[in-house]
């Protein structure tokens, strides 16, 4: 019978997947961050789709960044590639970002605002670039719509002939087709694209926006559950939720001068960013992981959580 799966076929591709990855040959990638492989699969599991929430400002895209640039060095015996579709920046400023992080140089600094680099950071960006440059990283930055970007995806896994991390900033950048009512048609769309192509040993990670409910004066209480993230506030939720195997939330308590965060009252500092995971099909959701930003230097650096204020 067509398009049906016997339960013997669900159980032998079970003990399939068991057995490779208890010998090695199916693993994830990890991330540079402890907390996030553990809360995961040992990190981020293939043919899954991740998708990450946050306000303008909280960092989602760097933390995107710092995934998959650092992947290829975190995970050396995986063969894999990155498609970058980046609607909001140009990709000479993702490497731009990049290589600020590499050398410890800020973005002013690398472009000789306020004083010209100096010889030797120029040096130092060209000798990491020379050490990088071959990787499989690919990027596209024109919006495109969910067909053009099926077909782009599709086109590069018969190129590459191996597993794809597609990254999306962000979904509603994504060009609406002239068969799609609006914006949420769009996203729908997308979602069950994503569905079909992650089979294909292709892992998506995609940002989206949050609803401007989170920057309301009751949320922005502090002390309060209202400062955390839900998945309530992803925006387009229901399109993306549905479909997500992985779902994060970034806030940056900071932007909406809170010092005391959530109901267990964390004393955060302006440099806190949380991670929420508010779906985790293969684990645990409804923890957080704190972090501490260097924006200057597009880092991300893992860290336990802050004291709290004892009431």
């Amino acid at each position: 019978m067509a398009n049906l799966i016997h339960i013997s076929q669900a159980y032998q591709s079970a003990m399939d997947y068991m057995h490779k990855r208890q010998t090695g040959e199916i693993k994830s990638i990890k991330t540079p961050w402890a907390r996030v492989n553990q809360v995961t699969m040992d990190g981020l599991e293939w043919n899954n789709i991740i998708v990450i929430g946050g306000r303008p400002g909280s960092g989602k895209t760097m933390f995107t960044n710092l995934i998959t640039r650092e992947a290829f060095k975190l995970n050396p015996d995986q063969q894999f590639g990155v498609l970058d579709f980046q609607f909001e920046m140009i990709a000479r400023t993702i490497a731009m970002r990049e290589l600020s992080g590499a050398i410890k140089k800020s973005m002013k600094q690398l472009s000789s605002c306020g004083s010209t680099l100096e010889d030797d950071d120029f040096s130092n960006a060209l000798k990491y670039i020379q050490l990088n440059k071959e990787r499989n990283i690919w990027t596209v930055d024109k919006p495109m719509t969910v067909r053009e970007i099926q077909s782009k995806i599709e086109e590069c896994l018969a190129t590459l002939k191996m597993p794809l991390i597609v990254t999306l900033d962000h979904s509603v950048l994504v060009a609406k087709s002239s068969t799609e009512k609006d914006q949420f048609d769009t996203l729908h769309n997308l979602a069950k694209m994503m569905t079909n192509l992650k089979k294909e040993n292709v892992m998506f990670i995609v940002l989206t926006q949050l609803n401007r409910e989170v920057e309301s004066i009751e949320r922005q209480k502090p002390g309060t559950y209202g400062n955390y993230i839900f998945d309530s506030d992803i925006y387009g939720g229901d399109a993306l939720l549905q479909h997500a195997d992985l779902v994060f939330g970034i806030n940056r308590p900071s932007k909406y001068n809170i010092k005391t965060y959530g109901p267990e009252k964390y004393q955060v500092t302006s440099k806190h960013i949380v991670l929420h995971y508010l779906k985790n099909r293969n684990g645990q959701a409804g923890q957080f992981s704190f972090f501490e930003e260097d924006f200057e230097h597009m880092k991300l650096y893992e860290v336990d959580p802050p004291p709290r204020t004892v009431s």
